[in-house]
């Protein structure tokens, strides 16, 4: 049996009728940037994440960048964010003017390691932007609690972990602000890119507001020199379709892992933990083979679809050598970019798909 690693053709099928009739009332209403459906959108998004704002942008990496820089950060502080992240992550910071500070990540959940926070606090250091990585909450109480001891900033990287709750609240309510990314993989993705910021603080917000928008209030004054972020009205469209079906969608997800952990106890992997007080939206269905590249180059053989999230910890981009982080320095992180596997994960999958999974990879490791 062929097992894609994504397969968004079925999921637009089983909600066909619903997007068909937002992208027909949008083209009617000729509205296609900003208007109702983008500030309806909004304001659904932050009540579902129990934010108090929501603004929708046109990438995740745009909603982190203006969310910094709306945040006050200066050229030349740091922000601490872990090694095992999608480039993202850091270019937000970097292009935000800041400086990047690496830690290791957790090696039970690989999200950002919370006992490695205060050696990498100086003088120097603005915030922490904490990963919730591959759907999997990062361990946001000591987060916050270095953060308030430090008197600095938190800002969320949300774009995995749409629906992801810790300790029973969802995620994009805990920091100063968070950005999520709707590119059209995610648990919530759009048809295009997309992303959105959530924060409780309006000033902020009003910042956001000038920064996404070529810096022009609402008298049309150019106020400050301001970036074209905008999510475009399309896309709000879909994502409040969608928004509808994320928690059945992300339930859906939790029982693929369950029937995947059942099918690959004894194999020779590492299966994904995960902390008790979570709900673990599985964007990504991630284990750790030795072999890695040899498995992957024989599961495509037999068409399974798998991918590689992430083949390089952040320091060792061509990008960030300049950063001086030499191999070695975040063994766990480092160890993941040679061993990390994804495999097929959406909601839409069947049972025989996973079962003929799990088939091809125990007959791959013998």
């Amino acid at each position: 049996m062929q097992v894609p690693f994504l397969d968004l053709k079925s999921q637009y099928h089983q909600i066909k009728p619903e997007i068909d009739q937002a992208i027909s009332e949008v083209i009617e209403s000729a509205r296609f940037v900003g208007g109702e459906r983008v500030e309806r959108f909004e304001q659904v998004f932050a009540r579902f994440c129990g934010s108090s704002y929501a603004l929708g942008m046109n990438s995740g990496t745009a909603a982190l960048q203006l969310a910094l820089l709306a945040l006050g950060l200066k050229p030349g502080q740091e922000v601490i964010l872990p090694a095992n992240t999608f480039m993202a992550t850091a270019e937000a910071v970097t292009h935000a003017g800041g400086n990047i500070a690496l830690v290791d990540a957790d090696p039970k959940t690989y999200t950002m390691d919370v006992s490695r926070i205060e050696e990498a606090i100086n003088k120097n250091t603005w915030g922490i932007m904490p990963v919730h990585l591959y759907g999997h909450p990062a361990d946001m109480d000591p987060i916050l609690k270095i953060a308030r001891k430090h008197g600095i900033r938190v800002v969320e990287d949300c774009a995995q972990s749409h629906g992801a709750r810790y300790k029973g609240r969802r995620v994009g309510q805990f920091g100063d602000a968070a950005g999520f990314s709707f590119y059209p993989g995610k648990n919530l993705g759009a048809y295009g890119d997309g992303g959105l910021v959530t924060t409780d603080d309006q000033e902020a917000l009003g910042q956001m507001k000038l920064l996404f928008n070529h810096g022009r209030n609402e008298k049309g004054e150019h106020e400050i020199e301001g970036f074209n972020e905008r999510l475009d009205t399309l896309q709000a469209a879909i994502l409040e379709v969608k928004l509808r079906h994320l928690d059945d969608w992300n339930a859906a997800r939790r029982a693929h892992a369950d029937h995947y952990r059942e099918r690959l106890s004894g194999a020779h992997l590492v299966l994904p933990q995960v902390d008790d007080d979570v709900e673990h939206v599985y964007h990504l269905f991630v284990v750790r083979l030795e072999n890695r590249d040899e498995v992957v180059a024989r599961l495509k053989e037999k068409g399974i679809g798998v991918g590689i999230h992430y083949d390089r910890a952040v320091h060792t981009h061509k990008a960030y050598e300049y950063l001086g982080v030499s191999e070695g320095t975040h063994p766990v992180s480092e160890a993941c970019a040679r061993e990390v596997v994804s495999l097929p994960m959406y909601a839409e999958l069947g049972d025989k798909q996973v079962d003929a999974v799990c088939d091809a990879l125990i007959e791959v490791l013998g």
